[in-house]
């Protein structure tokens, strides 16, 4: 699993989820690759990139794999590693949650945000529950890879994540 293949460098946030990271990564202008398959074949791991930007990672991605995707965009594995759960970490990936309130703050998905919980999802910075649909239309939200504007799919609706955090409810601890 060696990359040949220099993908242009994008510094990926604090927090963000390896779905987002590689949907931006695929869209950046200089890598403009159409696919997840693209982007697995170019760094030599496969089709096992479309589960990661599904939000699947089982199996979860070895140190190999992500020792290739780093060698083709120039990041270590342990910063790649910081967009995934850790071992002890459960994941739920669907439905996909949101905090506005941190969306707003670093436009990006982050991976806490599908960690399981015995409670109601919430954002501990921001004390919200975190959303599941659009408040606007009920909409759900698409898989982080595909987010691009920052907003609504759904054409009538559009509402930007960033305002969606004045529709959360507070949750007391």
């Amino acid at each position: 699993m060696t990359s040949r293949t220099k993908l242009v460098y994008l510094e990926p946030y604090p927090g963000e989820s390896l779905p987002h990271y590689l949907g931006r990564l695929r869209r950046l202008m200089g890598n403009n690759l159409p696919s997840a398959t693209s982007l697995g074949e170019v760094i030599g791991v496969g089709a096992v990139v479309a589960q990661w930007e599904q939000g699947y990672l089982n199996p979860f991605p070895i140190e190999e794999q992500l020792a290739a995707l780093g060698a083709a965009i120039g990041l270590e594995v342990d910063r790649l590693a910081q967009m995934l759960p850790s071992e002890k970490d459960n994941l739920d990936p669907r439905p996909i949650r949101l905090c506005g309130a941190c969306y707003a703050e670093c436009p990006c998905h982050q991976i806490k945000w599908q960690f399981k919980s015995r409670s109601s999802p919430r954002c501990d910075r921001h004390k919200l529950k975190l959303l599941m649909k659009c408040p606007g239309c009920e909409t759900p939200f698409p898989i982080p890879s595909l987010w691009v504007e920052g907003r609504c799919p759904n054409e009538k609706c559009g509402m930007r994540y960033s305002r969606m955090a004045k529709h959360q409810k507070t949750v007391a601890y």
